[in-house]
């Protein structure tokens, strides 16, 4: 329950909702209570007919597919949608990825990772826990991490924590730098997370300019989303000479 009330849906400029993974349907239920609008996408066949079974309000709204191939643009047809799910932990940060990829059409995101995967998700510069997936989800989203929960509420336990979170896409999404490369430059930066972005950076930039200034001497953990945003611009304006 406390899931499903996670997105916020309620005043928002979207109807649509896309539920990940549903299986049974334990968070199904709820959803379909908060809106009359919802689509699910489920891999497995066994949990898609009992699906069909259990709840035939749903109709063709049931998707037998794999959210990582799901062509959302042709399912909600360039409107947007809220999206939401007790996410799959081995894919949890492929599903990530790729809500980003469709940012323009998903204003919320409100799912369940493993513990350490929704912390990474949040966490603020200069913390261990700090890396890709935090910038790149802060760049377009502001996050926030809502509640923990215990392994002991599922049957059999997992063998680790689970935490819920909510993103909420920026009023302003667009960076002022380019987009592609923004994302080179923060999984390249982070490919080597102990070495100083001297070292990194090598990729995009001339030695002399990286040992030119004192900036490049910091790790990524240490940079800020404005710091790789200026990192991104001082490469696009030197590729420019």
């Amino acid at each position: 329950m406390r899931i499903a009330d996670s997105l916020q849906l309620s005043g928002t400029a979207y109807h649509q909702v896309l539920e990940i993974g549903p299986g049974k349907g334990m968070l199904t239920k709820y959803l379909l209570k908060k809106t009359t609008e919802l689509t699910v996408v489920e891999a497995d066949r066994d949990m898609v007919d009992y699906l069909h079974k259990h709840y035939p309000a749903l109709g063709n709204r049931i998707l037998a597919e794999d959210f990582l191939r799901l062509p959302l643009e042709d399912i909600f047809g360039g409107a947007p949608f809220g999206l939401i799910g007790n996410f799959p932990y081995n894919i949890s940060s492929q599903i990530l990825f790729r809500m980003l990829d469709y940012k323009d059409q998903i204003p919320e995101m409100a799912g369940m990772f493993q513990k350490e995967v929704a912390e990474r998700i949040v966490a603020p510069p200069g913390s261990k826990t700090y890396g890709i997936l935090s910038v790149l989800a802060q760049a377009f989203y502001e996050g926030q991490y809502l509640f923990t929960v215990d392994k002991a509420c599922f049957t059999p336990p997992p063998k680790v924590q689970s935490g819920v979170i909510r993103l909420i896409r920026k009023t302003n999404a667009t960076l002022p730098c380019n987009e592609k490369l923004f994302k080179q430059v923060v999984k390249q930066a982070f490919s080597q997370r102990r070495k100083m972005l001297r070292n990194t950076m090598k990729l995009f930039l001339s030695e002399d300019a990286l040992l030119a200034d004192s900036f490049f001497t910091q790790r990524p953990e240490q940079l800020s989303l404005e710091d790789f945003i200026q990192v991104t611009q001082w490469i696009e304006e030197r590729r420019k000479v």
